[in-house]
């Protein structure tokens, strides 16, 4: 047995240990798990929350009406359409990022137990947010980060993120793309005895829930109602999954919930090939899609980022439309912001032009940006990789092949994935199994459907398998 086998087979127990959390205790009869028992066992509240992140320079960041852009959907909506946006202005928190929010839990819940130091793997703004919390608590700061090709070429944007976790103190280990990051994650979590600042689990969701928490509240004060549409944008599902249960703590019980991610259909994002053909190094179909339809994929054994359970609408936008808005931002509304929040951004100008004036959509981050995180830069290193760039029609982008810019604020469209075709992807994990009525009552609230309907999911996926 290799090494790598060794170390894959005692990670359940390297998983307990490092975070203290013993998984087991969750789990029901069947294929099931009590997902709120395992959030109210990590033994915060609310208030908690708020009061740890305000503590750290976290959370109660400005919410913006952009007005300019606003005006601008308008432009090319049918009269009386053209909802209201507004932008929670997430770079505000230390280190840039909503996931602050997410690292200040994961870092105060470490040194409360005792840990020398925390380790994450990641390579977005989630690690740069781990080493900032970690350096104000006087923690030691692992980042393993997959980083390159094998001809050790990395993208500006990631190779951003690897200077900032290095800005704060932190440790950087960089690897190539492909199965030994989690393996090496593994390694040093045991080798170490650091604690696991793991994205998923229930102290990086709970961080998350001020953020919808703080929406809901402030768009009320301000308008005397909720939003009508709040959009994350989605790649692991904690972004979505936390902000959707702070707003239902907060009462914006009618919200609906969109997710929002780059299209990278047809690129793998385990391929040594793909990996530099992609311009948008998060926030897309390549995590968001398969984290969805099977969320224990992750670092942990039971993840607490589950967006089925709140998601309405999946909606995708072509790489293009991304990078201008992300310019329309900086013109029109004087925000110069990274790239990933403007996908939400991207979305959010598309479906305003669908809902009536008096509406409101929340996009509900915003990045921190940079050099390497810059249009240009990624632009740049898509040309030098043999991506075409093009205007057109952005819907006809092949991703891996080209990025096709709108010539105007008319082509920035968004395409609507299936939820119900979400929901059997999800549901084809378990197709060799015999549902009980335990095991219906599970996966009627994991995928937020009426049993009668998920009956008729269970039946099609088989259906189309004979």
């Amino acid at each position: 047995m290799t090494e790598y086998h060794k170390i894959m087979e005692r990670r359940a127990s390297i998983m307990k240990r490092s975070l203290g959390l013993d998984y087991d205790r969750f789990e029901s009869e069947g294929i099931g798990f009590d997902y709120e028992m395992m959030m109210q066992d990590a033994g915060y509240t609310l208030r908690d929350v708020e009061r740890i992140q305000h503590e750290n320079n976290v959370g109660r960041t400005p919410l913006i009406e952009l007005k300019r852009l606003t005006a601008y959907a308008r432009k090319y909506a049918k009269k009386g359409y053209g909802a209201r946006i507004l932008l929670k202005d997430e770079a505000a928190n230390l280190s840039g990022s909503f996931k602050a929010r997410r690292a200040a839990m994961s870092v105060h819940h470490a040194k409360r137990l005792g840990f020398e130091g925390v380790i994450a793997a990641t390579s977005g703004n989630y690690g740069a947010a781990v080493a900032a919390l970690a350096a104000r608590a006087g923690l030691k700061c692992i980042i393993v980060q997959e980083c390159f090709d094998s001809k050790g070429i990395g993208q500006p944007e990631i190779i951003e993120k690897a200077r900032a976790c290095q800005a704060y103190g932190a440790e950087v280990v960089q690897l190539s793309v492909g199965p030994e990051l989690f393996n090496q994650f593994l390694f040093l979590l045991e080798e170490t005895g650091y604690f696991n600042a793991s994205l998923y689990s229930p102290y990086g969701i709970m961080g998350i829930e001020t953020l919808g928490v703080e929406i809901a509240t402030e768009v009320f004060k301000r308008y005397r109602k909720y939003p009508e549409m709040v959009i994350a944008t989605n790649a692991g599902g904690g972004n979505l999954t936390g902000t959707a249960r702070g707003l239902k703590k907060a009462k914006a019980i009618d919200t609906e919930i969109v997710a929002a991610s780059v299209d990278l259909s047809g690129l793998h994002m385990a391929s040594d090939t793909d990996f530099n053909k992609k311009s948008f190094t998060t926030g897309h179909t390549g995590f968001g899609i398969p984290f969805s339809t099977f969320p224990d994929r992750s670092d942990v054994p039971r993840s607490a980022a589950r967006p089925l359970r709140y998601m309405d609408r999946y909606v995708l936008l072509n790489q293009g439309s991304v990078f201008y808005m992300t310019e329309a931002l900086a013109i029109l509304e004087g925000l110069e912001r990274g790239p990933a929040g403007n996908t939400s951004l991207a979305a959010a100008f598309s479906l305003a032009q669908t809902l009536p004036e008096d509406h409101i959509i929340v996009c509900q981050e915003t990045e921190y940006t940079g050099a390497g995180k810059h249009v240009n830069a990624q632009v740049h290193f898509a040309k030098e990789h043999g991506i075409d760039l093009l205007f057109g029609d952005p819907l006809k982008e092949i991703p891996g092949r080209n990025i096709i810019f709108p010539e105007d604020g008319s082509k920035v469209r968004h395409r609507e994935l299936s939820m119900d075709d979400l929901k059997r992807s999800y549901l084809r994990h378990y197709r060799g199994n015999e549902l009980s009525d335990r095991d219906l009552n599970y996966l009627s609230t994991e995928l937020k459907v009426e049993e009668n309907r998920l009956k008729e999911l269970w039946e099609d996926i088989h259906e189309t398998e004979k």
